[in-house]
């Protein structure tokens, strides 16, 4: 007859050798998270410079293209979106991008604008900045060639087993729940870090890990939300076509068309009309075609439209207004739907952007704490190793002596 063995034992093997499996590749993934949480505060300290701003006064988006756009100088590099601060304090960044070139990585650059003024803050190589390179790490290990999303997706559903498995074995083997918050648990003190740390942070770092599976498959993921809640099409990536040189409206009459839709609504970014590859009249006539699919509207044949996102509340809750570039009408007000809000929910819940610094410094934590995890986790491991070594000696010993 098969024994099993206990199913606390089953559970601490897959603890142990999951944690030793993936310790490598957890560890930066939950640090370069931890540092995002508050990425734009860090790059302020870091690079005072870009965010010395004299004013929180916004003037109109051609101000800022244009500022942009000197600053670039002649080439490739075009401004491509015009992003206006949440809040107070904050500057003006115009993303200025390249055509795209098969087998080679976007060339992205941010102007940092000083919003009153529009005076050029710094322009910046987002791939090449410590923040930029963090982004890219976290989100694909800056492989995405190679599938380095779903590998951090994969990595993510071993930090949600480590999470709950750590739940498990944490629990006092005598059932009683409040004696498995003493600190004394344990001789050594590397075993009562791993305990007492491990059962405060576990349940957030399972939150946190879901909400990252969730964020690395994201058509599985999408697929399985529109099935519940009702969500807008799905939007393409960003494209890489040439930015359209010529177009009928200026960057300042398409946001005025925008914002007259909600008055009370502050812009929060917008995004110029591309054409596809080839450009010229054929270009133009596909124009932002995809762009007005990508953000739910069925954009009509040849259209050209400019994409408006207007900041409706405090935050990041946004709307996205489509605007023709030949008439100036609205092509579509596109509110998020019950699924949109929870595919949000969910990003925001990942990178502590909602929840007030409370929830910034618990998520900061399921970053820092699997560092701690992972010197205690070894220690104790190799501890282990040494006393079932020590063990065996012994009783190898005894049988010889016996035998003798």
């Amino acid at each position: 007859m098969l024994h099993l063995p206990p199913l606390r034992t089953i559970w601490l093997t897959l603890h142990r050798w999951l944690a030793l499996g993936l310790l490598v590749l957890l560890v930066p993934i939950a640090v370069s998270g931890a540092l995002l949480v508050w990425h734009d505060h860090l790059d302020a300290l870091i690079n005072p410079g870009r965010y010395a701003v004299s004013g929180a006064q916004t003037v109109q988006p051609s101000a800022y293209l244009a500022s942009a756009a000197a600053a670039l100088g002649a080439g490739s590099v075009q401004p491509a979106a015009v992003r206006f601060p949440a809040g107070d304090g904050w500057p003006v960044i115009v993303t200025a991008r390249a055509p795209r070139v098969e087998g080679s990585p976007p060339q992205l650059r941010n102007v940092y604008l000083d919003p009153p003024t529009a005076r050029v803050l710094e322009v910046v190589d987002f791939r090449s900045s410590l923040f930029g390179f963090l982004h890219r790490f976290h989100e694909n290990l800056t492989i995405p060639e190679y599938s380095g999303r779903a590998i951090v997706g994969w990595a993510g559903v071993g930090m949600l087993i480590l999470s709950l498995s750590g739940i498990w074995l944490w629990w006092p083997r005598g059932g009683a729940f409040l004696p498995g918050l003493r600190w004394r648990r344990a001789p050594q003190t590397s075993t009562n870090l791993h305990h007492l740390l491990g059962f405060w942070i576990s349940l957030p770092l399972a939150v946190v890990s879901l909400t990252g599976i969730y964020l690395s498959f994201p058509q599985a993921a999408r697929d399985a939300m529109s099935s519940v809640a009702a969500m807008n099409p799905q939007p393409p990536r960003p494209g890489f076509g040439p930015i359209l040189r010529e177009t009928r409206l200026t960057p300042d009459a398409a946001l005025a068309a925008a914002l007259a839709t909600q008055p009370d609504a502050r812009p929060a970014a917008i995004f110029l009309p591309t054409a596809r590859a080839g450009g010229g009249e054929r270009g133009r006539a596909q124009g932002e075609q995809q762009d007005g699919r990508g953000e739910g509207g069925q954009a009509r044949a040849g259209a050209v439209v400019w994409r408006v996102q207007l900041r409706v509340a405090e935050g990041d809750e946004t709307t996205t207004v489509l605007v023709d570039d030949r008439s100036g009408k609205i092509e579509r007000v596109l509110v998020p739907l019950a699924g949109d809000r929870a595919a949000r929910w969910i990003r925001w819940i990942h990178d502590g952007s909602r929840g007030g610094p409370l929830w910034q410094a618990v998520v900061f934590l399921t970053g820092v704490f699997p560092v701690v995890f992972a010197v205690t986790g070894v220690i104790m491991w190799l501890r282990g190793r040494r006393s079932r070594k020590a063990l065996a000696r012994t009783e190898a010993s005894g049988k010889l002596q016996a035998a003798e």
